[in-house]
């Protein structure tokens, strides 16, 4: 839930910049009917406030360098704190790994890895299984297209009205 109360307008800024990020101010306040002014300061309290992690293009990587897209589903031996802890600073270390998250369900994390190619991918599971962080197995799955990628659907995530304030 949002640390800070938000109305239709903040919705409104959060929709649009998950969707055109290099917006001008100008552009967003006249879209969400606002002055310039108080809608500047909407967006400066949204991002203070740690709603907006920043602002990124969507790069269409086909046609910057060959890459494969990979998805991993990963389980560790041990359910310690401590072996969560390494198993995620070992993430961090490595940026081929654009995504990772902690899921239930049977296995501990969900990685999303962009490389150049199988063998950079294989090179990488290679790394993290000589570092003994205790990765018991391991899943991989190739992304062979693109099918949709989007921002969240915040309109049908909060209600208006509903939020805690």
């Amino acid at each position: 839930m949002s640390s800070i109360p938000l109305d239709d307008r903040d919705l409104q800024i959060l929709a649009i910049l998950s969707r055109e990020g290099r917006i001008s101010k100008v552009d967003l306040a006249r879209r969400v009917n606002l002055s310039a002014t108080p809608c500047w300061e909407r967006l400066r309290r949204l991002e203070k406030a740690g709603l907006i992690r920043g602002y990124r293009a969507d790069v269409v990587l086909a046609k910057v360098a060959p890459h494969v897209v990979v998805f991993v589903v990963a389980e560790l031996e041990s359910h310690r704190a401590e072996s969560f802890q390494a198993f995620e600073r070992a993430v961090a270390r490595h940026d081929e790994i654009v995504c990772c998250w902690a899921i239930g369900g049977g296995f501990d994390y969900l990685m999303q890895i962009v490389t150049r190619d199988i063998d950079s991918y294989q090179r990488l599971v290679d790394q993290l299984l000589a570092s003994e962080l205790g990765l018991k197995r391991y899943f991989t799955y190739i992304v062979t297209k693109d099918v949709k990628a989007g921002p969240p659907p915040l309109a049908d995530l909060v209600a208006p009205g509903a939020q805690e304030n």
